[in-house]
């Protein structure tokens, strides 16, 4: 694979094609504010995977992670947004995503802030073997998300996601609460009825992906260009970035697919790299922007040497001239994970 090339970009981010392993070498250090990226699941499909059992796919995970480590701020974080599986032709799960945590933190030098579980009540029953037809387990509907964090104290803020009080809560802070021993003999001071402009949201993110009528889905179609099969939705994107993120912060994806990550983080006023194997998948990704602010490249213009460490630096600014390119021919074939 070649050089990682800049293939777009916008008033807050640039999007490069190429191998993502490649391009992660040449971010600066302590740089990224948030990786944030769901990456290709392990033992999902016997075509696709080639029955790679788990500590394959760790293993090639694992080859980014020092990386990540090093580009990330020491008040960064990485969140990782992983799907289960089933181990190929029987009704048992790999515990591919707990091995990887375990690697991340022990070899990689992460540490765990917090689990998370994104759960999509709209996903379909499956696997279909199982769920369907035998009926011997129930549909998988929740992704473990894993913060990961640099140092013991990364940036965050819960107040910037907080959500709107239930009617029972808008009931007690107009009628006030009164001091009292909980069955589980906590002590609920009088600050329990303070209104702090909503209420804290739980570590399980529940959000459905039903964006089969999007704007980016129909102008993919339009265009006949194939839409990415697994995007998280935008709102899974907007609660870690405002989380985790303050404006100007810089955000990186390792396996933009259909750039997500880079669409709200720049409604948000983040900046934001993202990097990508397919161009199908980028090309896609423009339709997600305004093409006012879009601008296309050819190669990467904007890049300096870094002579300490002998690498070439590519920075994510918005100066350049638009350039015009034409569509060359589609990728045929993706990396292996993909």
């Amino acid at each position: 694979m070649s050089e990682p090339k800049l293939f777009y970009r916008t008033s807050f981010g640039s999007a490069y094609l190429g191998d993502s392993l490649k391009y992660v070498t040449q971010i600066e250090d302590e740089s990224v504010d948030l990786i944030l990226t769901s990456p290709p699941f392990a033992l999902k499909r016997k075509k696709e995977y080639g029955n790679a059992d788990e500590d394959k796919y760790v293993d090639w995970f694992m080859s980014f992670a020092t990386h990540l480590h090093r580009i990330l701020k020491p008040t960064g974080s990485f969140v990782l947004d992983l799907g289960g599986s089933y181990m190929p032709g029987f009704p048992v799960r790999s515990i591919y995503q707990f091995e990887l945590l375990v690697r991340l933190v022990r070899d990689a030098g992460f540490y765990l802030a917090q689990e998370f579980y994104h759960y999509n009540p709209a996903r379909l029953p499956a696997p279909a073997e199982w769920v369907n037809v035998r009926r011997i387990r129930v549909k998988d509907s929740v992704n473990v998300v894993w913060w990961l964090s640099k140092s013991q104290a990364p940036k965050a803020d819960n107040r910037q996601v907080l959500r709107p009080y239930s009617d029972s809560m808008k009931s007690l802070l107009k009628k006030g609460y009164k001091p009292a021993l909980r069955p589980s003999g906590h002590d609920i001071s009088d600050k329990f009825s303070k209104d702090n402009g909503g209420a804290i949201p739980p570590n399980l993110l529940e959000l459905s992906n039903t964006d089969s009528n999007s704007s980016y889905q129909k102008m993919c179609r339009s265009h006949d260009i194939k839409v990415h099969p697994a995007r998280f939705p935008p709102a899974f994107a907007e609660f870690f970035i405002k989380f985790l993120t303050e404006e100007g912060d810089l955000i990186y994806d390792m396996f933009g697919g259909s750039n997500t990550t880079g669409y709200v983080a720049e409604t948000l006023r983040r900046r934001w790299l993202v990097s990508e194997l397919s161009r199908e998948y980028l090309e896609g990704s423009t339709f997600r922007f305004d093409p006012m602010i879009l601008k296309r490249f050819n190669e990467p213009s904007s890049k300096r040497e870094d002579k300490k460490n002998g690498r070439t630096i590519f920075k994510a600014t918005a100066t350049e001239p638009v350039a015009s390119i034409h569509r060359q021919e589609r990728l045929a074939s993706v990396d292996f994970f993909r």
